[in-house]
């Protein structure tokens, strides 16, 4: 009688990439670990890890369909992954509050409510009192040193008024992090210009973590304290490059030799990314 073949001894399996096994970085906000992300069988995102520091503005640039809204959507919680694991300062999305500023504010306002209606709207929602909403109200007011009427209706305001009452919004219940998706894409330079000035306040004033999707180089370097470089698909991160220039950042601020030398970087590293 032969003698019994002994089973092949195999490696463990490697625990999957999550908190747990891949601790956060300190002063981590927001830990992403093991996202990932196919459309139609096609993999955008696999196995992707990433740390957003806690009270830092970090923008998003990449090539053309490298997903840098997926990415700011899935952490929002508006695209479901595949698989991963999200938590913000080791809570879950729905014990975080976040606020979200869309790319097409047009569509994002109630055009029945007036824009006054449209920012008090998150705080009734949450059952605040009336004089409570209104003193919030007033203290975005003051903070955006807002000169057109507010109880106009939002096919009354220019896009640029439009904008500053959706990001007014957002920022209404006092969100952990806040989202911003292209918020310049439609923008003339002077609105740019104030919004940029105004973003910096809030984020002064607040300390709220920010994520900022941009598809212009100058945008995502001028306001970000980090630059999150991502490759074409299947997308991975190029390099996370750091901006430290104090705020607040005046419109010159283009012509300093650290914004110049950044720029160039990551102007570099994108061109890399294209070849």
């Amino acid at each position: 009688m032969s003698a019994a073949i002994p089973a092949a001894v195999l490696p463990p399996l490697p625990l999957p990439e999550s908190v747990v096994t891949l601790p956060a970085a300190p002063q981590t906000h927001v830990t992403i670990r093991g996202l990932s992300k196919s459309f139609a069988g096609v993999p955008l995102y696999s196995h992707f890890n990433l740390d957003l520091p806690r009270g830092k503005i970090v923008s998003i640039f990449g090539p053309n369909g490298c997903g840098k809204s997926t990415l700011m959507n899935m952490i929002a919680g508006l695209v479901q992954p595949d698989a991963g694991e999200i938590l913000f300062d080791g809570k879950s999305l729905k014990d975080t509050p976040i606020g979200y500023v869309f790319q097409n504010y047009r569509d994002a306002l109630f055009p029945w409510i007036t824009a006054w209606d449209n920012i008090a709207y998150p705080l009734k929602r949450q059952g605040l009192k009336a004089a409570e909403v209104k003193r919030r109200v007033d203290e975005l007011v003051a903070l955006f040193e807002i000169r057109f009427d507010l109880r106009r209706y939002p096919y009354e305001l220019s896009g640029g008024q439009m904008q500053t009452v959706c990001i007014m919004r957002s920022l209404a219940t006092r969100p952990e992090v806040l989202f911003l998706d292209e918020p310049f894409s439609a923008l003339d330079f002077e609105m740019t210009l104030f919004i940029r000035a105004k973003l910096q306040e809030a984020h002064v004033a607040t300390g709220t973590t920010m994520v900022i999707v941009s598809h212009d180089l100058e945008d995502a370097v001028f306001l970000a304290d980090r630059i999150l470089l991502l490759t074409r698909r299947p997308t991975r991160i190029a390099e996370l490059v750091p901006f430290d220039l104090p705020r607040p950042r005046q419109p010159e601020a283009v012509a300093d030799p650290e914004f110049v030398r950044v720029k160039a970087h990551t102007l570099e590293v994108f061109r890399r990314e294209m070849t």
